[in-house]
């Protein structure tokens, strides 16, 4: 399928031209169904018909690994099993995702999002000096500087990782969301992820997440290990996509940028709507036969839900491809919907009031460092958003006549 965006903002083109409910046909051969409407993107999340498990869905993308045949989710990966075995999961992590205990997280993600500030200061110096915050600076990369590092360390001071481990589990992130990597380094990526796990397991020191759920003593270890390894590949890519996503977003709308401060949380709700980065991995498969609009979905057919494109729908937003942050983006699908909702939701939107708030009141000069459509996107990988984002601040000298 074409993936041209009309900007690096936008759905594809020929996702829009869809239905709201259409047939698909996937790598393996299977005939399925693609969802691009909101209202039936909406049903099938809250469905129960339809089922998340691993064994029973049809891969959309013609990565190399698409052919081989699913399996079941091992014990602990719960964003692939249906209830009750998900409840299950979900009852014992459900606490340390919710309100109160991000609150309690709230100075850790003050201070993260500050000391990438200071980072992305020191960057940008000149000649060597020390930045100057009315001078010009060197292009800095605001992904590496800023969007990476904030999410990926509160997940860390969360589950009770060394900070330090951080950039080895973004890089297996990366290599596990990206549609170009082989079997092998896929499984090698993993094997990372969960070896930092067995590691925190083992210290016994830690107070963080995984050592709490290890002392309700509910788990055993196979369980603890993918549980962990689930919680630390998804727990910050999507949120440092979405932070660099938006002040490339913000960047470019100088009128929108300005209506931030105002109201920082109807903002991030409507950058969500209007930015949804969750390319084609979400993903049900229908036990039974079901009629939803006015198709009949059979048994044993996938459906992939087009979330980005369910946002832009004009029978639910108005004028969907304008940002607007002043507009009430309640109900959006960025974090899906039903049981199987993000669990991460109350995290990630606190992460991105601070964050982008914090971004545009210490750099308010801030700008693009090349043209916007020089910046590079993540078309190949699962968790759409941007390479690289070089943006620069201070004064540009006028330039004087000869």
């Amino acid at each position: 399928m074409e993936t041209d965006r009309p900007t690096p903002f936008d759905p594809p083109v020929e996702l829009r031209r869809r239905a709201p409910l259409s047939r698909l046909a996937y790598p393996d051969g299977h005939l399925g169904w693609v969802a691009t409407g909101y209202s039936v993107t909406r049903a099938i999340l809250a469905d129960p018909r339809f089922s998340t498990r691993r064994e029973l869905l049809h891969q959309p993308v013609g990565r190399e690994r698409a052919v081989e045949p699913p399996t079941p989710a091992e014990p602990g990966i719960f964003p692939h099993m249906d209830p009750p075995e998900h409840t299950r999961y979900r009852r014992l992590l459900s606490g340390h995702f919710g309100p109160r205990r991000v609150a309690e997280l709230m100075p850790a993600i003050r201070r993260y999002t500050a000391e990438a500030l200071d980072g992305l200061a020191d960057a940008g110096t000149n000649g060597g000096t020390p930045a100057d915050p009315t001078a010009p600076t060197d292009p800095v990369d605001l992904v590496a500087s800023f969007a990476m590092p904030i999410p990926a360390l509160v997940i860390c001071e969360l589950l009770g990782v060394r900070a330090e481990d951080r950039q080895r589990i973004q890089a297996a992130t990366a290599v596990m969301n990206d549609l170009d990597s082989r079997p092998d380094q896929v499984i090698d990526a993993v094997m990372s992820i969960t070896g930092t796990v067995r590691g925190v397991l083992a210290d016994g020191r830690s107070d963080g997440l995984l050592a709490q759920a290890a002392a309700t003593g509910e788990l055993n270890d196979e369980e603890l290990t993918n549980l962990g390894m689930v919680l630390l590949a998804t727990g910050h890519l999507p949120t440092s996509s979405m932070l660099a996503l938006g002040a490339f977003a913000l960047l470019t709308d100088p009128a929108q940028r300005a209506r931030l401060a105002a109201d920082p949380e109807r903002a991030v709700e409507e950058l969500l709507r209007y930015l949804s980065i969750l390319q084609f991995d979400v993903r049900r498969t229908a036990l039974v036969d079901v009629e939803i609009d006015g198709q009949v979905v059979a048994a044993g057919e996938t459906v992939v839900l087009a979330l980005p494109v369910a946002n832009r729908d004009p029978e639910r937003f108005p004028d969907p491809d304008t940002l607007d942050v002043t507009r009430s983006a309640t109900g959006h699908l960025a974090f899906g919907h039903g049981v199987h909702q993000c669990l991460g939701q109350h995290l990630a939107r606190a992460e991105l009031r601070v964050a982008l708030t914090a971004l545009f009141e210490r750099f308010p000069d801030l700008r693009l460092a090349v043209p916007a459509a020089e910046v590079p996107t993540r078309d190949r990988m699962a968790v759409y958003g941007v390479d690289r984002l070089p943006v620069a601040w201070g004064v540009i000298p006028a330039v004087q006549p000869r």
